[in-house]
């Protein structure tokens, strides 16, 4: 199975790069629409709700591919001999997965995250666990990572069934933060069976010892470049 082709890595972020930039391109349309007495009204009392909707989703989505350009610049800084795939096609879906590493102990469906507050899971007496970011429950992040690990493992089962594949979410810091902070830094957290890491805690595990060669795994990475790829 060696191959010495050159897959398209893809460009972390870029397509939430672009959804922040066609919202950016909405709100400065509407902003340009208005008439000279809307204009006056949003220089007194700001703009309209919509547009304030507008904009919290443009930031959104531009933080989100800040921390996912962090996490893939930390990977290829610690993790340098682990191919990486960044931000690739979910078949059938609109959605898209940030990071995919090839290592020794297998491959790696990686969910970048970046929220302010601390990180939870909690596990009620009855009921299933829940993730709690600053207090608010933030669970449907694991569905979705749940989501990216079958479409993963469906894409590899005719190539290579016997690798495992990981699921996990990685923190970036927030901005202004000092780094790793939300998650405990002497444990790690899971929920469903899936681990919560902090960027050095995840390229820990992507250095760790296993059973797939370097060869296989640059092999496995061209392959299923061309099977998922990049989202943007």
């Amino acid at each position: 199975m060696a191959d010495d082709r050159l897959p398209d890595l893809g460009v972390a972020g870029e397509s939430a790069r672009r959804n922040a930039q066609r919202l950016r391109e909405r709100r400065e349309q509407r902003a340009a629409s208005r008439s000279g007495l809307a204009r006056l009204a949003a220089a007194v009392v700001g703009p309209p709700a919509k547009e304030k909707r507008l904009l919290a989703r443009e930031k959104q989505w531009a933080t989100g591919a800040e921390g996912e350009q962090t996490i893939a610049e930390m990977l290829a800084h610690r993790c340098p001999d682990t191919p990486v795939l960044h931000d690739r096609r979910m078949p059938r879906s609109r959605a898209n997965i940030d990071h995919l590493a090839f290592a020794a102990s297998g491959i790696y469906v990686i969910d970048t995250k970046r929220y302010r507050g601390k990180i939870e899971v909690t596990k009620p007496l009855f009921g299933q666990a829940k993730l709690k970011i600053a207090g608010r429950d933030r669970t449907k992040l694991i569905d979705g990572l749940a989501r990216q690990v079958e479409a993963v493992t469906a894409t590899l089962e005719t190539l290579a069934d016997d690798v495992p594949v990981h699921g996990c979410l990685c923190f970036a810091a927030p901005e202004g933060f000092f780094a790793d902070r939300g998650l405990p830094l002497l444990r790690t957290l899971r929920i469903n069976s899936y681990p919560l890491y902090y960027p050095r805690r995840l390229a820990k595990r992507l250095n760790s010892d296993g059973t797939l060669t370097a060869d296989r795994a640059r092999a496995l990475c061209a392959e299923i470049a061309e099977r998922l790829p990049p989202a943007g």
